[in-house]
């Protein structure tokens, strides 16, 4: 099937029955540790660069990132209506509900509220560049929210031309926890270039557990997601390849994390228990990778917990321990 066929559109789902809850299960707080992680990886290293926490950086890095997490919710809802319809009219039982297939929110307001709360991103990025004194910290909350726009809406759709992957890497693995950092310690901007080897074995491991995640999770879509003309690493390489190299990406963020306090002057009591706690669950990962072969549901589920977990557990406390040193 082509995208420019017909779609049958799936039957309705029964949904929340109240709006508020609509709206809540729209923006899917499941997946918010997603966006919400790298913000407090990037907060501890302004703190770590700081030596103390600053009020206005907390506020004005993690507003801008729920902001920025509404957005990009909502907004991949729309850019991606079609292809979901495709998956629940493939696996009505296989997937779960559709914020806009489903009929739980229309698609204009999903694109209305969608794009007011990236207005809202850019202007908190606009306020937090004023009351900190850093212009650059306009530059990364814009940045952040154009890699999304190039990522899922036209004209570029890049995420359905292949390359996505890439783009989530950067805006969630790089730009996110680098703003939130910014934020924690603008006045440390002028000597960012001269951390940045202290900085950067932390930022590229969690940029290689970043790119982990979003090529994992194309995993459950390989089918649908084919059938609607969108290019994502596993419609182009398929089921086995992906897992493969999500496979080989994990324990690279877990090994730079634990080579970080040879080469710089991170400390190993910081990085030791984070690159441990993503081996083990990287370990049952591996268990539930025979399974989770095309539409697997079940099995992608079992698989991506685990590397959620990887992921998430690991980089909270490094990001915990990282702040801890630096006010102790």
């Amino acid at each position: 099937m082509s995208a420019a066929e017909p779609i049958a559109r799936p039957k309705p789902q029964p949904g929340p029955a109240n709006t508020a809850g609509r709206w809540l299960s729209a923006v899917k707080p499941a997946s918010w540790p997603k966006i919400l992680v790298p913000a407090l990886l990037g907060q501890a290293l302004g703190i770590a660069a700081s030596m103390r926490v600053s009020a206005q950086g907390v506020a004005f890095g993690l507003g801008f990132t729920v902001f920025d997490l509404i957005f990009v919710v909502l907004m991949n809802d729309w850019g991606d209506r079609e292809v979901d319809a495709i998956k629940r009219r493939l696996f009505p039982d296989g997937c779960s509900p559709k914020t806009i297939p489903d009929g739980i929110i229309p698609a204009r307001s999903v694109a209305r509220v969608g794009l007011s709360f990236g207005v809202m991103a850019v202007l908190s990025s606009i306020a937090g560049a004023f009351a900190l004194g850093s212009p650059i910290l306009f530059g990364l909350g814009l940045g952040g929210v154009f890699l999304f726009v190039a990522y899922t809406l036209p004209p570029l759709r890049l995420n359905y031309r292949g390359g996505g992957e890439l783009l989530e890497m950067l805006g969630v693995g790089v730009l996110l926890p680098l703003y939130n950092a910014h934020a924690q310690a603008p006045e440390r901007w002028s000597d960012w270039s001269g951390r940045l080897f202290e900085v950067w074995p932390t930022m590229l491991g969690f940029a290689a557990l970043s790119l982990a995640s979003a090529i994992a999770s194309g995993l459950s879509d390989e089918t649908s997601d084919r059938a609607g003309g969108k290019k994502t690493f596993a419609t182009t390489f398929g089921n086995r390849a992906s897992r493969r190299l999500v496979e080989v990406l994990v324990p690279t963020g877990a090994v730079l994390w634990l080579v970080a306090p040879l080469v710089t002057g991170a400390t190993v009591t910081t990085t030791m228990p984070a690159a441990v706690i993503v081996g083990l669950h990287y370990l049952r990962m591996l268990r539930a990778s025979g399974a989770a072969g095309t539409d697997a549901f079940a099995a992608h589920g079992v698989y991506k917990q685990h590397l959620h977990r990887a992921i998430w557990y690991g980089a909270s406390v490094h990001a915990v321990l990282l702040a801890a040193q630096a006010l102790s």
